[in-house]
This record gives C-alpha cells, structure tokens and sequence, in this order.
C-alpha cells in the first residue's frame, strides 16, 4: 500500500509541477482587433483620407487599445488619455522610435533631423541643437518684427477687399502668409504674392507634403514594392525629393556666397551654418543634416499654422456666440490702435481658450505623428511586440465624453478655469505630442496662430457671403499630414464702424 501511495505521489508532483509551469507561462494576449485577409491584414479596410474616423469606430467596438495588422506589419491604436499616459510617460522610452516609411524617409534625409529620425543619440543631439539654437524663447522672440509685418501686409490685402465688398479667401491667404513667415524665418526668402516663381514654390510644397502622406505599398508588403514603380509613386517622390533638394541648396548656397549682401536678421539656415562651421556638439553638421532641418520647418510650421488657423476661423463663424465674446476681448483692450502687437494679446484669456478649443476640436494631426515600438511591453494588460508601428487617436481622446462634458461642442469657457494645457503634460490634450518626442516648436506656432487670429478679428467684422448660413459650413478634411479644410473658407470682411 505505502509503495502505491509513494508512485501516485511520484505521478501527481511532476502533473502538478507542468501544470503549474504551463499557467505561468501562459502568453499575455496582444490587444483585440478586427480580422484581417492573409498577407494584407487589415489595409482593404483602411482609407488613409479618413483613418482617424475609422480607428475612432473601431475603438468603440474593441476598447481603447486595439491592433490591426497593415500588411506585413502590426500596429496598435490608442484612443484613451490613460492608455496615452501609460505610453508617454511610464514607457515613453520603449516608444520613442519612428516606423521607416517611404515619403517620410526619404524627404527627410533618411532621418538627418528632428521628426522623422529614430531614437538614438544622433536624434538626442539633433533636437538639443534645435532647442537650444532655433526654438528657444530668444530665438521666437526675434522673429516677432517679421510676423508683424507680414500679417500687417495681409491685414492691408483684407482691408481692400473690405472696401471693394471682395471675398476673401481666407484659407488661401492665410496659408500664404504661413509659408512667407516660415520662409523669411528659415530661408530669408519672401515670395511674393504673384508670379512664377511663387506658383512653381507652392507647387512643390503641394506635392512635398501629399508624398509625405501618400501610401507605398513597400512599407508594408516589402516584396511587393514594385507596384510602387509600376503606378509611378516612386518616380513622383525621386522627382519631388530632387526639387526639394535642389531649392535647399540654392538657399545654402546664398547664404554661403562671401559676396551676399547681409541683413540684420539672422535666419534659421545662417545659424545652422554657423553652428556646422563651430562643430560646438558631439555631431558634426552636414549639409544634409541643415536640409532636413529646414524640411521640418516646412512640415511643422507652414502648414499646421495655416489649417488651425483657418480651423479657428470656421469655429467662430460656426458659433456667433464665442465671435462675438472673443471680438468684446480683443476690441476692449486696445481700442485706438490699428495692430496688436504680440504684447497686446499676451493676457487674452479668451484667445487662449478659444486656441485650445480648436486644438482640442479641430487639431491638423488627428493621429499625430506615428511611432514604433523599440521592444516588447505591456500597455494596459496586452503585450505589445517590438517593431509595432503605434498610432495615437488624438481626435478621439480629444473627443471623449469620459473626459469632456459635451466634446462635440465647441465651448472655449471649459478652459477658463481648468489648468489642462498643450504642451505635453496633460493628456486629454495632445495636439503637438507628448513625451520625448512632442513638437519642440509649440511657442513658435502658437506665438503666430494667436497674432494672426487677433487681428483678423480686431480690424474686421465677418460674415459668410452669397446668403450662407453657418450650418452650411462643413468640416470635411483634406488628406495630408496636415489636415486642412477641405473646401476653402471664404468669408466677406467688414471694416468695423
């Protein structure tokens, strides 16, 4: 009897041991998301115009943290501000990198510059330069004579139309004026509001920032890449990468002429320059390294400026209420003045209300800019592979009636007495980022979209032309990386009596 005892024992030790083992082990299970065909995954489902709708719908059905597979590669989507937080902030390391994609690679120099660049101590170098040299409080604020007298020269444009009963195009304008301050900033270059060499610049910012956003079938399925040749898609972003190119140098090239004649302003490309001649950090400068810098500028200034703009604009048109509170502000402070300097608008609470409201509503990246998994984690319960590209629903955070009371209304009062700000910290908000890798540019941005919001409100009144009403206006989005309003905003200024 005993040595039966003594073999069940024997037999029920090592049972108990494998099962015990196998419980231990068993896999955290990778986030829900919706089936996928074999090798394509999820792509004929996604449109790339609409993908923060999509994933926003998609959320609903399988929570805040979900995943799709793009061909080839998995992807997570997060829609939550807990499940943000616990990326950006407890694990923001293991997603610092930036997904290798076509357009954003090769229009970026391979990385050579802030956005686009993976993780590493090349990056780390790269945005300590920018921070300190370009982005600092000094280096926006001696900008400010430039942003004056251009958005003076489209308040005079605007003044014209007002007297002739013209409508103005504001989309058009105010994406004019962005790209002439970001050139004068960067490059020291005014183009002009007429001829050829205007047309031919904004051409090839157009097709710049639509190949930086455009779908390569090679990101996703690399063996079949040639359908990237065969539809052209790789010849337009060779050709447009050669036009970029060409267009950096010739502004390098100016700056570097002994026999230039000089300015007092000292522009983003001299500094860099200089900084590539002193070799005061780790790396050394390149040419490329000063190009993909000056792409940045194009990409995070010039048009995200010009689509909040425009955004905050179609919200105040769309709320009579908000207008007219906002113009009461801005009308009271300085009423015998014919321009707000960026000293008049610093205590406009309102205009900062009203700013943060259509960031929070209307904010030009909807899924920010990608990032890639450095390793394996686990994010709220799932594990997470390495390699994954994530995606941040921003536009549904923003929108998340958990955290905001009545998010489809546009309210600028919730942020009069509420501490939540834009810069990374809170994140409820996130249109610029958070973590390491948030838009290092946000005061220079925000310095402009305030100045030029200020006084299109202070010098006009605003109505919508041809007997429009402001439940006509939509809020369809362009595609892009910047999203932009699809069809233009064109409005009928008043000079005030």
């Amino acid at each position: 009897m005993l040595s039966l005892h003594i073999l069940i024992l024997c037999l029920i030790f090592p049972l108990a041991f494998l099962f015990l083992k196998r419980r231990t082990t068993t896999k955290i299970p990778h986030p829900p998301g919706p089936r996928g065909l074999p090798l394509i995954g999820n792509l004929h489902q996604l449109d790339n115009s609409i993908l923060y709708l999509q994933f926003s719908k998609l959320s609903k059905i399988y929570g805040p943290l979900f995943s799709v597979q793009l061909g080839l590669r998995p992807a997570i989507v997060v829609s939550s501000a807990e499940i943000a937080k616990e990326i950006f902030k407890d694990n923001d390391i293991v997603f610092s990198n930036r997904p290798v994609l076509s357009g954003q690679r090769k229009l970026s120099y391979n990385g050579s510059e802030i956005a686009f660049s993976p993780y590493s101590d090349f990056w780390r170098d790269i945005r300590k330069i920018c921070v300190i040299h370009i982005f600092s409080a000094k280096r926006v604020s001696s900008y400010t004579s430039i942003r004056k007298f251009e958005v003076k020269q489209m308040i005079k444009t605007i003044s014209n139309h007002a007297a002739s009963s013209t409508v103005t195009n504001l989309s058009e304008m105010v994406s004019s004026l962005s790209s002439t301050i970001i050139c004068r900033i960067a490059f020291g270059k005014r183009y002009e509001n007429e001829g050829t060499e205007r047309s031919k610049f904004h051409g090839m910012l157009h097709e710049f920032e639509a190949m930086m956003s455009s779908f390569f079938v090679s990101d996703y399925i690399p063996f079949m890449g040639w359908i990237d040749k065969v539809t052209g898609l790789r010849a337009r972003l060779e050709r447009n990468f050669k036009e970029m190119d060409e267009f950096y140098q010739e502004v390098i090239d100016e700056h570097l002429d002994p026999n230039r004649q000089h300015t007092d302003e000292e522009v983003i490309v001299d500094v860099l320059l200089q900084l590539k001649k002193q070799r005061l950090f780790s790396i050394d400068l390149t040419f490329d390294h000063i190009k993909g810098v000056l792409m940045d500028m194009l990409v995070a200034a010039t048009e995200t400026t010009s689509a909040t703009t425009v955004w905050a604009m179609t919200a105040l048109i769309k709320n009579p209420r908000v207008l007219k509170k906002l113009q009461e502000e801005i009308r009271n402070s300085r009423s015998e003045k014919d321009f707000l300097n960026e000293d008049d608008i610093q205590n406009f609470s309102y205009l900062k209300a009203v700013i943060k409201e259509t960031l929070r509503m209307y904010l030009p990246g909807p899924l920010l800019v990608p990032r890639e998994t450095r390793q394996e984690c686990i994010i709220g319960g799932y594990q997470i592979p390495a390699k994954a590209i994530v995606f941040v629903n921003a536009w549904a955070i923003h929108r998340d009636a958990n955290v905001w009371k009545d998010p489809e209304e546009f309210y600028p009062e919730r942020f009069l007495e509420s501490s939540v700000n834009f810069y990374g910290q809170d994140f409820e908000l996130i249109p610029f980022g958070a973590g390491r890798r948030v838009c290092p540019g946000i005061s220079m941005g925000v310095a402009l979209l305030e100045l030029i919001v200020a006084n299109l409100l202070y010098s006009f009144d605003w109505e919508l032309p041809y007997g429009l009403q402001k439940e006509d206006i939509d809020t369809e989005r362009s595609a892009g990386l910047a999203q932009h309003k699809k069809i233009p905003l064109c409005l009928l200024a008043k000079t005030p009596i």
